[in-house]
C-alpha cells in the first residue's frame, strides 16, 4: 500500500492567493481564446513527421537496399526520432495531455512501448511519483536513476562520484537502452517504489509489461536479424547507436529540468503534510531552460517549459510558451522564485556545475519548504 496517494492535485486545491490567481489566469487564457488545452494542428503535424523519421528509417534499413554505412546513419536518425517521439507524443499522452479523448490518449501512449519501454512503469513513476514527490530522495526515483550518479545532496555519496561531472553525460547515452532491457523489470518487481509499500500490479499490468517488451525485441532484434544480411558485431553496434543518441537526449534534457544550481533537493520528510504550498514547492524544485529556442522547443515537446509542465501537466506542451508569461507574472506578484536559463548551453553547464558540487561527500543544506502531499 502507498504511504500517501500519489494523484497529483488540481491547481486551485492549494487555497492560497499564488494558487487562486494562476489558475484563474490560465483559465481566462484559454477561454478569451475559445481553444482547448490539448493538442492542435501543429501537434498532429509533428506526431506525423515524428512517426515516420523513425518507422521510415525502420524500414529502410529492413529493405537491404543500403550499403553498411547508410544503415548505420539511419540508426542515429532513428535514435533523433525515439527521442522526439518520446518527448512531444508519448510523453502527453500518457499524462492525458495529447487529446481530449482517453482513447487517442491510451493508443498514442502505447508509443512509449513501440520505443522499448513501458507506459505503465512510466505512469507509475513518472505521472505518479515522480510529479508528486518532484526533488524528493527517497521518493523521486528520478534522483535514483543509477548508482553511478549522486543527483541529490542528501543521497549516499560513493568513492566513483567524484568522477561523475565527467561520465555523466556518457551514462546518459545508455538511458534508454537499460530502460528497455533492465530498469522496467527492476522497478516492475520492486516491492518498495517510491511512496508505495509492498506494490502489487494488476493482471493488465503484467500482460502489457511482457507483450510490450515481446513485441520491441521482435521489431528491433529478430526481425532485422532474420532480415539483414549484416554480421551480428555489426547490427549490435546499430542497436547501440540507436539508444545512444535517444538515450543521451532524452537523458539530458530531463536532467535540465530538476539537477541545476537553482532548484532545491530535499531530503525525505513526511508526506503527509498539508498540501497548501504544493504549487510554490513545484516552482522551487523545477527549471526552464531556453525558453525562445522555438526548435529546441518543438522538438522536446516543450519539455524546456518544465515549470509550466509541472503546474499543468495535463496541457498540451504547444501552449506552455504562451502560458509562461502568465506564470512568471503571477510568481513575481507573489514572490515566488521562477528558475529559466536563457540557453541549453546555459543550463548544461549549471547541470555540470551541480554534479560537480555533488560528487563531494558533503550534504547540501536542506532547503526551508514545506513540501507536503496534497
Amino acid at each position: 500500500m502507498p504511504l500517501a496517494s500519489a494523484r497529483r492535485p488540481p491547481v486551485a486545491s492549494t487555497g492560497n492567493g499564488f494558487a487562486s490567481e494562476l489558475h484563474e489566469r490560465v483559465g481566462e487564457y484559454f477561454a478569451v481564446r475559445g481553444i482547448g488545452m490539448r493538442s492542435n494542428a501543429a501537434m498532429i503535424i509533428k506526431t506525423v513527421v515524428m512517426a515516420g523519421l523513425y518507422v521510415g528509417s525502420y524500414l529502410l534499413i529492413l529493405s537491404g537496399s543500403l550499403p553498411v554505412g547508410a544503415m548505420w546513419m539511419l540508426c542515429a536518425v532513428m535514435g533523433v526520432a525515439l527521442a522526439g517521439i518520446g518527448f512531444a507524443v508519448s510523453h502527453d499522452a500518457l499524462h492525458g495531455a495529447y487529446s481530449t479523448d482517453p482513447r487517442v490518449n491510451r493508443w498514442l501512449g502505447w508509443s512509449f512501448d513501440a520505443l522499448g519501454a513501458s507506459s505503465y512503469m512510466w505512469k507509475l513513476t513518472h505521472n505518479r511519483i515522480h510529479h508528486t514527490f518532484t526533488n524528493i530522495r527517497g521518493l523521486d526515483e528520478d534522483l535514483e536513476v543509477s548508482p553511478l550518479l549522486r543527483l541529490s545532496p542528501h543521497s549516499p555519496h560513493r568513492p566513483v562520484h567524484r568522477f561523475q561531472h565527467l561520465y555523466a553525460l556518457f551514462a546518459y547515452g545508455l538511458t534508454t537502452f537499460y530502460w528497455a532491457f533492465v530498469k522496467d523489470y527492476m522497478y516492475f518487481f520492486r516491492a518498495d517504489l517510491g511512496p508505495y509499500r509492498d506494490k502489487r500490479h494488476p493482471l493488465s499490468a503484467w500482460v502489457a509489461l511482457f507483450a510490450g517488451k515481446a513485441i520491441y525485441y521482435t521489431c528491433m532484434i529478430i526481425v532485422p536479424f532474420l532480415v539483414l544480411d549484416v554480421a551480428w558485431w555489426q547490427f549490435a553496434i546499430g542497436l547501440l547507436t540507436l539508444h545512444v543518441v535517444g538515450g543521451f537526449i532524452l537523458g539530458i534534457v530531463f536532467q535540465l529540468a530538476h539537477v541545476v544550481e537553482e532548484t532545491d533537493q530535499l531530503p525525505l520528510g513526511d508526506p503527509t503534510k498539508s498540501k497548501s504550498e504544493w504549487i510554490e514547492y513545484q516552482l522551487r524544485t523545477t527549471n526552464d531552460f531556453a525558453p525562445n529556442n522555438r526548435l529546441l522547443t518543438w522538438y522536446v515537446g516543450g519539455l524546456n517549459f518544465q515549470v509550466e509542465h509541472h503546474l499543468f501537466p495535463r496541457v498540451c506542451h504547444v501552449h506552455y510558451p504562451m502560458l509562461r508569461s502568465i506564470v512568471m507574472s503571477v510568481a513575481a506578484r507573489h514572490g515566488v522564485p521562477y528558475h529559466c536559463h536563457p540557453t541549453l548551453a546555459a543550463a548544461i553547464r549549471s547541470h555540470l556545475r551541480q554534479l560537480r558540487e555533488l560528487a563531494t561527500p558533503d550534504p547540501l543544506p536542506a532547503p526551508a519548504v514545506s513540501v507536503g502531499s496534497r
